[in-house]
C-alpha cells in the first residue's frame, strides 16, 4: 500500500494525514484575502495577515449550502489584530461528507489545504471552527484530530460524529437559546455536558438569539483563543 492509499484509508475514518511541523513564511507568499483552487468544485477562501511572525491557522467550515468567502467573514474582522490565518474550504456537496453518508472527500480537501498553507506560511497553532453543520463537522474533526488541532470553535452545532478520538483539544461552543434550526436543548445542551464528562476543557456561551453568530460571540471566541 502506497502513501496515497494509506491517506485515503485514514480519510474515510475522519483522520487527517497532515501533522503539524515547524514552518516558515516562503518568500513572496501572498497576503490579504483571496481564493485558491484545491481541486474541488469550488475554491477555498483565505485571509493571510501581513506579518513576518507565526500565525494561528483557523480552518473555518460553512453551514449547509454555505460559501467559503462568506464563511471567511465570520472572523475576518479579528484576523489581522489577532494574527489569524483564515482558511475556509468548500464541501464537496451541499454540506460536509460525513453528514451525507461518510468521511472522505472533504477530509482530503482539508488535508491538502493544511499542507499547502503551512508550506507557504509560518504557523503556530491550529484551530478548526464552524457554524451550524460546519460547527458539527468542526467538533467531529477536532475530536478525531486533536493531535492536529489544539482548539475547536463550534458556533451553534448540532452533533459530533467522531469515530476515533485523538489528542486533547480545547473547545469553545456557543448557541442561541431561541435557535429553531438546531434547538439548543437537543444540541449544545447535550453535546457540552458529554464533552465535559470526558474531561475535555470546554468553554460554553449561550446567548439570547436564534441560529446565528452574534458579534459578541465572535469576539468571545477570538479572545478565548488568545488566552491560551
Amino acid at each position: 500500500m502506497g502513501p496515497r492509499d494509506a491517506a485515503g484509508d485514514e480519510h474515510v475514518r475522519g483522520r487527517l494525514s497532515y501533522r503539524p511541523t515547524p514552518s516558515a513564511r516562503a518568500a513572496g507568499a501572498r497576503t490579504g484575502s483571496f481564493t485558491v483552487d484545491v481541486g474541488g468544485r469550488r475554491p477555498a477562501a483565505l485571509h493571510v495577515p501581513d506579518s513576518d511572525g507565526p500565525l494561528r491557522l483557523v480552518v473555518l467550515l460553512h453551514g449547509a449550502g454555505g460559501e467559503p468567502v462568506r464563511t471567511r467573514k465570520l472572523l475576518l474582522a479579528h484576523a489581522d489584530q489577532h494574527r489569524l490565518l483564515l482558511v475556509a474550504p468548500a464541501s464537496s456537496g451541499p454540506t460536509w461528507d460525513v453528514i451525507q453518508g461518510g468521511f472522505g472527500p472533504d477530509v482530503a480537501t482539508i488535508d491538502t489545504l493544511l499542507r499547502r498553507t503551512t508550506d507557504q506560511y509560518a504557523v503556530e497553532g491550529l484551530t478548526v471552527a464552524g457554524f451550524s453543520d460546519g460547527a458539527s463537522y468542526a467538533l467531529t474533526l477536532g475530536l478525531s484530530n486533536g493531535d492536529v488541532f489544539d482548539s475547536v470553535i463550534a458556533f451553534s452545532p448540532g452533533f459530533a460524529a467522531a469515530q476515533l478520538r485523538h489528542g486533547d483539544p480545547r473547545f469553545f461552543v456557543s448557541h442561541g437559546t431561541a435557535d429553531r434550526v438546531l434547538p439548543i436543548e437537543r444540541c449544545s445542551r447535550r453535546l457540552v455536558p458529554a464533552l465535559q464528562q470526558q474531561d475535555y476543557d470546554v468553554t460554553y456561551e449561550e446567548f439570547a438569539g436564534g441560529h446565528e453568530v452574534p458579534t459578541e460571540m465572535r469576539r468571545a471566541a477570538v479572545e478565548w483563543l488568545g488566552r491560551h
